[in-house]
Order: C-alpha cells, then sequence, then structure tokens
C-alpha cells in the first residue's frame, strides 16, 4: 500500500510538472513584458514616467490637502461671523477675522474695514464688494500657482512623447540606411522608444489634464462659497440697520 502511494505521489509531481512549468514561463514573460514598457523605452521614457508621474502625485497630494472647505469657509467662522454682522458688531467681526487663517476670514479682515456707518442705507456695501474682488484677484494668483502646474506637467509630457517619437524613428530610419535588408529586431529598439515616449507622455498628460480641471472647479466653487458667505454678512449688517426703515414700508392693513 506503501508502495502504491509513493507511485501515485510521483505521478502526480510529474504530472504537474509541465503546468507549473506553463505557469512559470507565463510569470516570466509577463515580468519581462511589464519591463519592456519602460525599459525597452529608454531613458526618455524613464523621465516622463519618473518625473511626469512624481509630479502629477506630488501636486494632486498638494492640491487635495490644500483645496478643503476648513482653509477656505469653515462652518464655525461662517456661524460666528453672521452672529457679528447680525448684531452690527463690525469690530468683533474684524478681530475674529484677523485672528482666523482660513480664506475668509482674511478676506473679510481685508475688506470689513471699509463698512461706512455713515451710509445706514447700505453702509458703503460698494467699496465692500470692491476690497472683495482686490482680494480674491490677489489671492487666486497665489492658489492658482500649484493648480495651473498640473496644466504645465499637461502639456509638457506629450511634447516629451513627441520628442521620444522623433529620436525613435530616427534612430529606425539611421538603421535602414547602413542595411537596406536591416532585420525588423534591429528596428525593434528604436520604434520601441518611438511608440512608449509616445504612450506614457500621452498618459501622463490625460491625468494631469483630469487633475488640473477637478482642482481648478473645485478651487472656483470654494471662492464661490466664500463670496456668497461675505454677501450672507453684509446683507444681514443692512438688514439690521434699517430694520425700522423696511417695517415702516410694510402696511400695516385696511381698516374696514
Amino acid at each position: 500500500m506503501t508502495k502504491g502511494w509513493l507511485v501515485g505521489s510521483a505521478f502526480t509531481l510529474l504530472s504537474a510538472a509541465p503546468v507549473l512549468a506553463q505557469e512559470g514561463e507565463k510569470a516570466a514573460k509577463d515580468k519581462s513584458a511589464l519591463d519592456s514598457y519602460l525599459i525597452d523605452g529608454g531613458p526618455l521614457t524613464i523621465f516622463i514616467v519618473a518625473v511626469g508621474l512624481l509630479s502629477l502625485i506630488s501636486l494632486t497630494v498638494f492640491n487635495f490637502m490644500n483645496l478643503t472647505k476648513g482653509k477656505f469657509a469653515p462652518d464655525d467662522l461662517k456661524a460666528a461671523l453672521l452672529d457679528h454682522m447680525t448684531n452690527c458688531r463690525v469690530r468683533s467681526a474684524i478681530e475674529l477675522s484677523a485672528s482666523h487663517p482660513s480664506y475668509l476670514g482674511r478676506m473679510m479682515a481685508y475688506s470689513l474695514p471699509n463698512i461706512d456707518a455713515t451710509h445706514p442705507e447700505d453702509l458703503g456695501r460698494d467699496h465692500v464688494e470692491d476690497a472683495i474682488a482686490d482680494f480674491s484677484i490677489n489671492e487666486t494668483r497665489k492658489q492658482m500657482t500649484f493648480i495651473s502646474l498640473l496644466s504645465l506637467v499637461a502639456q509638457a509630457a506629450p511634447m516629451l512623447g513627441l520628442f521620444g517619437t522623433v529620436f525613435g524613428m530616427i534612430g529606425a530610419f539611421a538603421t535602414l540606411g547602413q542595411n537596406a535588408g536591416a532585420d525588423p529586431q534591429d528596428l525593434a529598439a528604436d520604434i520601441s522608444v518611438a511608440l512608449l515616449t509616445t504612450m506614457w507622455g500621452l498618459i501622463v498628460a490625460i491625468l494631469s489634464l483630469f487633475a488640473y480641471f477637478f482642482f481648478k472647479n473645485r478651487f472656483n466653487a470654494l471662492v464661490a462659497d466664500c463670496h456668497g458667505t461675505a454677501e450672507n454678512l453684509i446683507n444681514a449688517s443692512i438688514q439690521t440697520v434699517n430694520a425700522d426703515a423696511h417695517l415702516a414700508k410694510i402696511p400695516e392693513g385696511i381698516a374696514v
């Protein structure tokens, strides 16, 4: 019985050997194929993948961390400012805004000093809105710097890929010029450079383009939220100051 078991085990191992060999060859083939998508593309392909993807990942992580509601218009600051402005405590609102590092805090600290109590009908609204516009222009230039870098990557990557294509085709034609009956394998290296640099350049460019528009729209939405909050704060103070005047315009009713 033991002898039969040993014979059966040996037969099983011998039967499985070709399958294991095929799997090993397949794994080696897969590995070499993965390597060929990078190594065969030459130094330029490696440069595009390393620098392009590293820049894309770094800028994406930075913008995800920077473009948050907490850094632009946190709810606690909005509620506190609304309470101050509803009760016309403009100085308290300015002090609170100046102590807060968020976009909304800095914007209100810059614009609220333009409120003019000598014009109770609108509290100098035009001057406040002009200050908000000035702040937004200056701040947008700073905030868009790291978003615009994604656009730069999206434009540079395909140009590098095109350069690799031209470089590879020049090498292929040079090989043909030296030997009219060149073996296709002799052209494979140059053609790989031409195609792989183009492929990786397009991959980096497409991903960077998606990231650019995503973060640009996210930034615009956050800024719009801050502007809407500023509008509500100004309206709250104007309504409080002119509450009696507004009520006087509402008819009490018609006596019968």
